[in-house]
């Protein structure tokens, strides 16, 4: 395995009536909270009650911080560090998935920062240097593993730029994890976040190196556990072993145990990411367009992987297959396993229209870990194949 240093601040409390259980001693010491949330499903499901009964039976002066968008805008960030500045907040409460947990680390440095955080931190590296917002986080939709790292996807609307940073300094300082909460996310919302826990596996997973490691073992039982519990989530939303599983998986794809001694291709995420800048489509979707094609350019560059994909994950026997049909014979599993999911399999479907695309790929940055890096000539031909 290669050389690596590994660090994960978050504190986890999983499973059922966690909430009830921790939340009021987790944010002893804090007495103005600023609770931020998205369109209002918590309040729908019950969330939002059972939390604000706990927060004010503990003395806490609530601020709302309502309306963070699937794909959390600068704009937004800048509007709640506002808010937190004048209201003397001390602490962040982000319930929600995965836009929700970015948007809510975003503000936690903003709030502390004087400078322009998306100049500074977000359009290219930076160093903290200040100490953010403490920040809590409760999960109501599996997807993303925000609830475990640094990680924030913010988007620039006024540049057109989707940029995710991972600063260890912005790791939620406690998560909160409750899997029965997830279950009035509507399917496609949970197929479409499952789909993205799949992908940040895949991404670090292709990636070098090929030679025996530990973290390609774990992956590949993550994505079985994905593939699995997906399946059955599906055909019962209120399973609660597959619910868990899947909620767990998220959080082991990105608190970065699984990228210790890899390189990571995120490539996908990268197109994706622009895709969703200038369309403000749907992550999972996106990714699950982009995924088999991306594959089918790449895989002969990273063939003995292509192959361990197909038998360990797919369970693919060879059967006399040549490498590179094994190779296409995985990458069409996960293809027929994204029709299954519903997932769409097509940019068009997703609003893209066929004229952006050149300038949509001309934008997109190009990975440095992946087998072989794109060029945007070739980014324009995967996303004119997907098109169609």
């Amino acid at each position: 395995m290669n050389n690596f240093i590994f660090q994960n601040s978050t504190r986890v409390y999983f499973g059922k009536g966690c909430v009830k259980e921790y939340l009021a001693c987790l944010t002893k010491g804090a007495n103005t909270i600023l609770l931020a949330y998205g369109g209002g499903s918590i309040k729908r499901s019950g969330v939002y009650d059972e939390i604000i009964e706990i927060l004010r039976d503990a003395g806490k002066t609530v601020v709302e911080f309502p309306g963070i968008m699937s794909n959390p805008t600068y704009a937004k960030v800048q509007a709640g560090a506002k808010l937190a500045r004048a209201r003397g907040v001390e602490m962040i409460l982000a319930v929600g998935g995965g836009s929700v947990m970015d948007c809510s680390k975003a503000i936690s440095l903003a709030a502390r920062y004087d400078g322009d955080i998306w100049d500074n931190f977000w359009a290219r590296p930076g160093v903290i240097a200040v100490e953010p917002l403490p920040l809590g986080v409760i999960v109501t939709v599996a997807g993303t593993g925000s609830e475990c790292n640094g990680g924030a996807v913010i988007t620039n609307e006024e540049k057109r730029v989707k940029t995710g940073r991972d600063y260890p300094q912005l790791n939620p300082r406690f998560a909160l994890m409750d899997p029965t909460y997830t279950y009035t996310v509507p399917q496609s919302q949970m197929v479409s976040g499952g789909f993205d826990i799949l992908s940040h596996i895949m991404e670090t997973y292709f990636s070098e190196p090929n030679r025996d490691n530990v973290s390609d073992d774990i992956m590949e039982a993550l994505m079985k556990s994905v593939i699995r519990n997906l399946r059955v989530a599906m055909e019962n939303p209120r399973d609660y072993t597959a619910r868990s599983n899947l909620m767990w998986d998220a959080t082991m794809a990105e608190n970065r145990l699984i990228k210790m001694g890899k390189r990571c291709d995120f490539q996908c995420h990268n197109m994706e990411h622009q895709l969703g800048a200038y369309t403000n489509c749907n992550h999972g979707c996106g990714l699950a367009v982009l995924h088999p094609v991306y594959y089918r350019h790449i895989y002969r560059d990273g063939l003995p992987k292509f192959v361990r994909f197909a038998e360990n994950v797919w369970g693919i026997a060879r059967k006399g297959k040549s490498d590179e049909a094994l190779a296409l014979a995985g990458i069409d599993a996960l293809a027929a396993f994204i029709r299954e999911l519903g997932l769409p399999t097509t940019l068009r479907a997703l609003g893209v229209r066929q004229e952006q695309l050149n300038e949509i790929a001309r934008s997109c940055a190009i990975s440095p870990g992946s087998y072989r890096q794109m060029t945007h000539e070739e980014i324009l031909e995967i996303f004119q194949e997907c098109y169609q």
